[in-house]
């Protein structure tokens, strides 16, 4: 008999240090769980905590810009400059205002990935400034 195949837990090392490639795995993992934990049956489109928590009307909406939030610390714990910390926080302001509008903003998070924008922005600088940290995938 065939045992049925379950979904394997959400398992993540997250190193607790100081430097970019302990901050890139952070930010990482942060991401997926706003953005990409969950796939939703039939359509199999990733969503996250954002698209799911954002239907709470106003808390959901704050508990996620909070998490995301999150994420423009870490950058500047990296060093990042200003203007790339400025367009990470427009980002997460974007994506919370038009995500406050009752049912449009709920399409709109399923739609737009600010967590997945600000972790390209840090990869970005990362590659360029800390290339030793790159993580190659193969």
């Amino acid at each position: 008999m065939v045992e049925p195949v379950r979904p394997r837990p959400m398992r993540a090392e997250i190193p607790l240090g100081r430097d970019p490639a302990a901050i890139r795995q952070r930010v990482e993992a942060m991401e997926q769980l706003l953005e990409r934990s969950l796939v939703v049956p039939g359509i199999n489109r990733p969503v996250g905590l954002d698209a799911v928590v954002g239907l709470v009307p106003v808390l959901g909406d704050i508990v996620t810009a909070a998490l995301g939030a999150y994420i423009v610390w870490e950058a500047r714990n990296l060093g990042l400059p200003k203007w790339k910390l400025w367009r990470m926080a427009g980002n997460i302001v974007f994506d919370s205002a038009i995500g406050a509008v009752p049912v449009a903003g709920d399409l709109f998070d399923f739609l737009f990935r600010s967590n997945s924008r600000n972790l390209r922005i840090i990869k970005r600088h990362l590659d360029k400034h800390h290339p030793a940290q790159g993580i190659i995938e193969g």
